[in-house]
């Protein structure tokens, strides 16, 4: 017993961190968060500032002159806008949802030593992530063979199902699901389909939040899907429609001189450096918000389900 605290008392000495380290690693982290956290305040201060005074004075933190110009452009264009943002949440929302459950699934399968086929599919589920088809390939698949072209899916299976996320979901309940917990569920006549539901799931709360996050990530960051499969105006997702909106004011600010006075004019109105600001923020925001919904389920699923020996 004597011999036991000693080690304790030992262990406690080498884990505890000295003052001076952790006046070190707190300066390192508060770093680290500035190198973050600025460049987000320079795009909303841009996006808040004038064309002119962006001219005149650069980038700065603090605007010279404050205009909300590009705000009010996404405004007047609040129509198309909505649509596209409407299409935007049903993919994300869809997909999330159908990719979560498809990734979690085929995980757990994964994970089961008791699979036969464990082995096979691995290998099947790991090539994907060293070797692809090609995007010619790809394309003629989805566009031609499966017919996907000016439909929302789209925009949903060709990103549903990662390798990397499915290998994560592997690994996490091999190393988390107690092998104890499934069998004491199989003897009381559980069928497997009733234990990933009613048991693996509900203490598998944080790899649910990542991999959510990884799809919800994947889905409103997208604009290549759109690129190649959508041409249907109704249909472009947000991400597609203010890059659309960026090009043509780029093609009108570089062809202008051989453009009528129509259109000269209408490119001295538009705020263009702003503008693109203006839209980094309307895509960062929303997504944002739903990082602190998903970071409570991270601490939180920590310790739901906790397996008492």
């Amino acid at each position: 017993m004597h011999t036991r605290t000693i080690k304790s008392l030992k262990s406690d000495k080498l884990n505890r961190i000295s003052g001076s380290a952790n006046l070190i690693l707190s300066t390192l982290f508060a770093l680290l968060a500035l190198i973050c956290v600025v460049p987000l305040i320079l795009v909303v201060t841009i996006s808040i500032s004038s064309e002119r005074s962006l001219y005149e004075f650069g980038y700065r933190f603090i605007p010279k002159e404050l205009s909300l110009e590009a705000y009010r452009f996404l405004w007047n264009n609040r129509a198309m806008l909505l649509q596209s943002m409407k299409v935007t949440l049903i993919v994300t929302v869809g997909g999330t949802i159908l990719g979560l459950f498809l990734t979690t699934s085929m995980g757990y399968v994964l994970s089961r030593k008791e699979y036969k086929l464990r082995n096979f599919f691995t290998w099947i589920v790991f090539i994907p992530m060293i070797f692809n088809g090609g995007l010619i390939s790809t394309y003629f698949i989805n566009k031609t063979v499966l017919n996907l072209g000016d439909s929302l899916w789209a925009l949903i299976l060709p990103l549903l199902v990662s390798s990397f996320n499915v290998v994560i979901c592997k690994t996490f309940f091999m190393t988390t699901v107690p092998d104890s917990v499934v069998e004491s569920a199989k003897i009381d006549g559980a069928s497997q389909i009733r234990i990933y539901f009613r048991i693996v799931l509900p203490i598998s709360l944080p790899l649910l939040a990542t991999i959510a996050l990884f799809l919800i990530f994947g889905y409103w960051n997208d604009w290549w899907q759109a690129l190649l499969y959508i041409g249907e105006p109704n249909l472009k997702p947000l991400q597609s429609l203010l890059m659309s909106i960026e090009r043509n004011i780029e093609y009108i600010a570089k062809y202008s001189a051989l453009l009528g006075g129509s259109q000269t004019e209408l490119l001295s109105q538009l705020p263009r450096e702003s503008f693109r600001m203006a839209i980094a923020v309307a895509i960062i925001l929303p997504v944002s918000l739903a990082y602190p919904f998903f970071q409570r389920y991270f601490i939180s699923g920590l310790t739901v389900g906790a397996v008492k020996g």
